[in-house]
């Protein structure tokens, strides 16, 4: 049976490795409805004037593009307390900037998780640091969609119980989580109604290596119709934004990608 979810696959500009006005028109042909920026490795948020997100909204008008969200990858989690002042200001402007985009979501990892019953300076400074954030995109009109990489579901779900009531919006990427040994039909079924964005990706472990290992999508462990089909049954109606492997020939893994991913709805 076809799939009845939206089909509004994004494409994670930084991942073109290309000019952004090019990689727009790039995404564009390989099918996308949606491009992702990376506002810490392509443009920063300060570098974004008035006329510069009039320019790149008229181009992906012009393009038939929409911005699916805004990445800001830090080095560091919310939990750390090294430089967070830095890093909360720098998500906030992240997350303005995408307001002002049209997209009003900013996805980055959060870092760990440590346990509340351990009364630990890192979970405090945690849930205050997304406590701030989320009360930030309230007035702002911005979310932040929280990738969790290796956090145990349950201790997302703690998480989530402590903070205030639909603070904690999250980004689920399978490849990842499958690389952590976190099944990620599970995770859905757990936390999916507080999911903000979609990634489709995959990857293995790799036993010789003793970790996780990024691949094509369609190579590795994730079950994609089954994610999907758990999205679908959680009434997901955002971008569906692929990750790469990383591999030294985007454009052609991305194009299989696209072929692989319209195939399921089929």
């Amino acid at each position: 049976m076809a799939l009845v979810l939206d089909l509004r696959l994004g494409i994670r500009l930084v991942e073109l490795r290309e000019p952004t006005k090019k990689a727009l028109h790039t995404a564009a042909r390989l099918g996308a409805a949606g491009v992702e920026i990376d506002v810490r490795r392509q443009m920063r948020p300060a570098e974004w004037t008035d006329t510069a997100v009039r320019h790149f909204r008229k181009m992906l008008d012009d393009l038939g593009l929409r911005l699916a969200a805004l990445a800001y990858p830090t080095r560091r989690g919310y939990e750390v307390e090294e430089d967070l002042e830095r890093r909360i200001d720098g998500t906030r402007a992240a997350m303005r900037l995408a307001y002002r985009l049209g997209a009003g979501r900013v996805v980055n990892h959060i870092g760990s998780v440590p346990d509340p019953e351990s009364a630990s300076t890192p979970w405090s400074t945690l849930r205050q640091s997304l406590s701030e954030l989320a009360r930030f995109g309230e007035r702002e009109g911005a979310v932040l969609a929280a990738l969790t990489g290796d956090v145990p579901i349950e201790s997302i779900r703690r998480l989530r119980e402590e903070l205030p009531e639909g603070a904690l919006r999250l980004a689920i990427d399978p490849g990842e989580l499958v690389m952590h040994r976190i099944d990620p039909v599970a995770y859905l079924a757990e936390l999916g109604r507080d999911l903000e964005y979609a990634y489709l990706s995959d990857g293995v472990r790799d036993a010789s290596r003793g970790r996780g290992v990024a691949v094509p999508i369609g190579r590795g462990s994730v079950d994609l119709p089954a994610v999907l089909g758990a999205l679908e049954e959680r009434g997901y109606h955002g971008f569906l934004t692929i990750r790469s492997s990383g591999s030294d020939q985007p454009l052609e893994e991305l194009d299989h990608a696209v072929a692989y991913i319209r195939a399921l709805f089929q």
